[in-house]
Order: structure tokens, then C-alpha cells, then sequence
């Protein structure tokens, strides 16, 4: 939207950007004609000083108070969220960490009361003598014997073995199968 009595703008690229001395009583005269016609109510037509232009009463999409605001509330708020989910995680790896020291504290606990138990035993006078038997300090009628320390661990099912002495499964047999083994002898 131009106004009638105003200048229309020059789209010529050869003139020159800065007034010349024979333009400056015209560029004079027009800029008389623009002050004296100045609303003082209009931010466009505002009456400035020489050389400025009024660009506050203009839609322009650049950067306002109010953006300035909104972006440092924005940054401020993003700040705060990131801070608060710093301390959560922060929060929860300790909490892990406790965790982790309590289970670690109830497995040394058991350790050292299986440490306690074994220093118990292998103070009691029968594991001395046990020993001593390896070393062929037993009566003299015993003969003396020590199992390689490499020796691999006796089977399950191993005669003498814990689970055939002390409660282990016994297969039920019925009375019948019990005197046809004595008589016939075991089962193939």
C-alpha cells in the first residue's frame, strides 16, 4: 500500500546509495513534504531523526520481549527438568548400589559364619588325630592311607556314599522280588 503523495521507490541499481549534491535539494524537499504531513499518532510516519527509521510499529517476525521471555522460560523450565532427572537417575543407581552392597554384605556374612564353623571343627581333637592318620601318626595296628589331591569327587550312587547311608531313595521292593533275589540271585 503506497501513499499518493509519497516517493515511490526506485528499483534502479545505479543510482547512487548516498545523496549527491545536486539530488540534495530535491531529497530536501520531499523529506519536508513527508515531516509536514508526519501523524504523530502513526508509528509508520513518526517523525524521527535525520537518517533513522522507525521499525517498532511494523509486524515484523523477529525476536520480541515476549520471545525473549518465552524462550528464557523455556530454557529455564528444560534446565529444571534436566536437573530433576539427573538426581532420579542418580538417585537409582545409588539405590542399585545399595542393593548390590546388601546382597554382597548377606554372601560375606554367610562366608564368615561358614569360616566360623570350619574353625570349629578343625579345632576339635578328632580332626588332629584324623590328620595325624595321614601322617602315619596313628596306632601302630592302623594302615595309614591320604586320597590324591586331585582325586575327582565319589559318584552319587557310590557304595558308602552319603545317599545310600543316610536316607537316600530305596527302591520299593515287594516281598515276593525280595525272596526270588535271595534264591535266584539279583537282577541282570
Amino acid at each position: 500500500m503506497s501513499r499518493p503523495d509519497a516517493p515511490a521507490p526506485s528499483d534502479d541499481v545505479d543510482e547512487p546509495a548516498t545523496p549527491s549534491a545536486d539530488t540534495t535539494d530535491a531529497g530536501t524537499a520531499v523529506e519536508a513534504t513527508f515531516l509536514s504531513q508526519a501523524d504523530p499518532a502513526d508509528p509508520v510516519t513518526a517523525v524521527l531523526p535525520a537518517g533513522e527509521v522507525d521499525l517498532g510499529g511494523l509486524p515484523l517476525t523477529g525476536i520480541t520481549r515476549r520471545r525473549i521471555a518465552f524462550l528464557a522460560a523455556a530454557f529455564v523450565t528444560a534446565w529444571i527438568v534436566i536437573v530433576f532427572a539427573r538426581q532420579v537417575g542418580e538417585a537409582s543407581a545409588a539405590t542399585t548400589r545399595a542393593d548390590q552392597m546388601r546382597a554382597a554384605n548377606v554372601a560375606l556374612a554367610g562366608e564368615v559364619a561358614a569360616l566360623e564353623r570350619e574353625l570349629e571343627l578343625i579345632q576339635r581333637q578328632e580332626y588332629f588325630v584324623q590328620q595325624a592318620r595321614g601322617y602315619r601318626l596313628g596306632a601302630p595296628n592302623e594302615i595309614p592311607f591320604t586320597l590324591s589331591p586331585d582325586a575327582p569327587p565319589l559318584a552319587p550312587d557310590a557304595p558308602g556314599s552319603a545317599a545310600a547311608r543316610l536316607g537316600g531313595e530305596v527302591p520299593a521292593v515287594t516281598p515276593l522280588e525280595s525272596w526270588l533275589s535271595l534264591l535266584f540271585g539279583p537282577e541282570r
